[in-house]
């Protein structure tokens, strides 16, 4: 059985930086998509950013337009781990911030849909003040 656990959520200030962890328990396999999603109070939640293997070096990701150029999602196989660093944020970007993977090869359609994916983890916040 699959498990995901998120770490790395905080406080901070507009402009600064964090770092989310996404700790894969059971066995991913590379070509299962996994994502990063946010829901904010009151809103729907969002696909943010996903990432499925390309090759034995390299994942292939795709952002949310909010969040291209300022977030960038990694795995690493070694560590199991799933990571989203998050630069310059803004207050927008506050929310609930979830890791998800698929239980079967390949990717998910873009937007994410969260019902594409079959395992989630308990969430971590972030909250970012002006």
């Amino acid at each position: 059985q699959v498990q995901l656990a998120e770490s790395g959520g905080g406080s901070v200030q507009a402009g600064g930086s964090l770092r989310l962890s996404c700790a894969i328990s059971g066995f991913v396999n590379g070509r299962n998509a996994m994502a990063w999603f946010r829901q904010a109070p009151g809103k729907e939640r969002e696909g943010v950013a996903d990432a499925i293997m390309r090759d034995a070096y390299s994942f292939f990701t795709r952002y949310a337009d909010s969040v291209k150029g300022r977030f960038t999602i990694t795995r690493d196989a070694a560590r199991n781990t799933l990571y989203l660093q998050m630069s310059s944020l803004k207050p927008e970007d506050t929310g609930m911030y979830y890791c998800a993977a698929r239980g079967v090869p390949g990717g998910s359609t873009w937007p994410l849909k969260r019902d594409e994916y079959d395992f989630w983890g308990q969430g971590t916040q972030v909250t970012v003040s002006s």
